[in-house]
């Protein structure tokens, strides 16, 4: 792969939808739980699966699981597991829809203890403020780091599922926690 391709992270490629989430979300600061809940339930989906399969299913997560209202997610029951394992829109997978219901009940959990769960993340980085990372080729950028190994060993301790640490990374790159936009990345100069 590209470290560069068009003047941007060389894993976007040159798939549109891939572009625009790389060049309008990406590593840009997410503050707003909601969304936070959003890329925790994708990046969560996406286990085992390529980053790009669940972006395009992402509106029909959206549909299937509230446009991310947690608390109406928490409260899905097993009628509506049944019904998501016949609906496309999403990855067919009992098991992921399952740790979705429970994540989101502990997702309130850590609202009510942190005050929000962008607090609660926040709590696992030293200066209680993002990274940037000073990465000149894809090679150089960590696929976890020690902010990730720990907040994943503590949402696991919690009961969460499919947060490892790789996922957990991802979700903090994704959210903004981490920046690993590339140096000569037109991304990088932005955010």
């Amino acid at each position: 792969m590209e470290d560069l391709i068009n003047a941007r992270c060389g894993w976007a490629g040159t798939d549109e939808l891939y572009i625009k989430y790389h060049d309008e979300e990406w590593g840009q600061p997410v503050t707003d739980d909601r969304t936070l809940f959003e890329f925790l339930v994708l990046e969560s989906a996406q286990a085992g699966l390529s980053w790009i399969t669940i972006l395009r299913k992402r509106e029909g997560y959206r549909e299937a699981f509230h446009h991310f209202d947690v608390e109406k997610v928490a409260q899905m029951t097993q009628e509506d597991i049944e019904r998501l394992m016949q609906y496309d829109g999403i990855v067919k997978n009992r098991l992921k829809i399952n740790s979705t219901i429970n994540n989101a009940k502990l997702f309130i959990a850590i609202q009510k203890e942190y005050g929000s769960f962008y607090k609660y993340t926040l709590s696992f980085f030293p200066k209680q403020r993002a990274i940037v990372n000073n990465f000149k080729t894809l090679s150089q950028v960590p696929a976890t780091s020690p902010e990730s190994d720990a907040m994943s060993k503590d949402m696991r301790k919690r009961g969460f599922k499919f947060f490892g640490s790789t996922i957990c990374y991802a979700f903090l790159q994704a959210a903004g926690f981490v920046n690993d936009h590339l140096e000569d990345c037109f991304c990088k100069a932005v955010r």
